[in-house]
């Protein structure tokens, strides 16, 4: 699986690029079909408290999976996202084995 990470009004360093890296290499043990994944993370200023948002966007064979998260930090939103498209990995890869 190939892993694109686009930072928006900043720069990632390599240290945060590698992490979130292998949360996803994780995702292949539940689905090894993953074409690639596309990681987009944004500062967002709303109110006094900057916020990191992650979007993560999953292109499996036919459909492409998205979950989107905000937290205080990159790595506790990347956390999240990876548990959330485990799940819908798991319900993917479930759908794709009733319909052959």
């Amino acid at each position: 699986m190939k892993v694109y990470t686009e930072a928006i009004h900043f720069v990632a360093d390599d240290k945060l690029i590698e992490f979130i890296e292998r949360k996803l290499g994780k995702l292949d043990t539940f689905f090894d079909r993953i074409i690639e994944a596309r990681v987009n993370l944004k500062l967002e200023n709303s109110g006094q408290v900057r916020d990191k948002v992650a979007e993560i966007r999953i292109a499996v064979p036919g459909d492409v999976l998205i979950a989107k998260e905000s937290e205080k930090t990159f790595e506790a939103a990347i956390d999240k996202l990876t548990d959330v498209l485990k799940r819908q990995l798991i319900k993917y890869k479930e759908r794709t084995r009733e319909t052959i």
